[in-house]
């Protein structure tokens, strides 16, 4: 898998994770005698992508550096069911408190890559880009998106700032595509995208026109999206989304589109099955 960039709210997203949990103390772990050292192994109870180590680890460190850990799979590798892929040795307390934390967020991003890499996999003959949304658990969005990468998929936008995406209501209000984007070029605005939604294939050409480079085709049938690549004849970029799953997944990439986007793989999030057993050192 490539080399990606870890996301810069790692550590305070960690932190707040902690915080959350842990609050002033741990009361229950707090009741062990102090200074007992364990090791405890952390099994996968599914077939899964595994994701999520960096936050795991950032757990530990933050709330015990001398806790250390053996990791006997990699980002994005295949696991399976009963496998063993990680190994913690700490203070047994220190496992104890963060132990619900790290599997949060091992079995949530590994969640998002699983279900990300079975899109990818369903597409990959077609050469067509899965895309994430917005679509995320608020708070664990660059986690997620993070996930989507491991899992095979691209990421569309972060989020408003950094893309522009001239959706239904925009149209509404302004009462013209080619007025938003025209705007952005009196204001000097640049970004990396800049796409417009359509709902009717009768919108396309004005769609092209106004400047955009990207044509999201929303709940389109299968049928209009092949007629939408054959009329825009590579003139722009052109991404499907609305209502995708994995039984239509297929037929809207032969269409020939770029881009295939999806809330599926970060909303209709199914954890992953962690435990973490626990041993006495000698």
């Amino acid at each position: 898998m490539q080399n990606l960039r870890l996301p810069d709210d790692l550590s305070k997203l960690v932190e707040t994770a902690l915080r959350e949990d842990i609050g002033q103390g741990d009361i229950t772990a707090s009741l062990i005698e102090p200074g007992i050292q364990a090791s405890a192994s952390v099994l996968v109870r599914e077939s899964a992508i595994l994701c999520g180590s960096p936050w795991f680890n950032e757990v530990f460190n933050q709330l015990d550096n001398s806790v250390k850990l053996e990791w006997f799979a990699e980002e994005g590798d295949k696991i399976s069911p009963g496998q063993t892929v990680c190994k913690l040795i700490g203070a047994a307390t220190s496992l104890l408190s963060g132990e619900r934390t790290a599997l949060n967020f091992l079995q949530t991003l590994s969640g998002t890559a699983t279900a990300t890499r079975k899109f990818s996999e369903a597409v990959a003959e077609f050469g067509v880009h899965i895309l994430d949304t917005r679509k995320t658990i608020p708070g664990l969005r660059t986690a997620q998106k993070y996930a989507v990468c491991v899992g095979g998929g691209t990421n569309h936008r972060m989020g408003l700032y950094d893309g522009v995406l001239i959706k239904e209501n925009h149209q509404y209000i302004s009462q013209s595509m080619k007025s938003i984007v025209d705007q952005m070029g009196r204001r000097h605005i640049k970004v990396n995208l800049v796409e417009v939604e359509i709902e009717k294939l009768d919108e396309l050409e004005s769609a092209i026109a106004s400047g955009a480079s990207r044509v999201m085709l929303d709940n389109f049938s299968v049928s209009d999206i092949e007629a939408a690549v054959r009329q825009n004849n590579g003139r722009v970029e052109l991404e499907a989304s609305g209502n995708v799953d994995l039984g239509s997944i297929q037929a809207i990439a032969a269409t020939g589109v770029n881009f295939i986007s999806t809330g599926a793989i970060t909303k209709h999030l199914q954890a992953i099955d962690y435990s973490m057993l626990f041993n006495l050192e000698d």
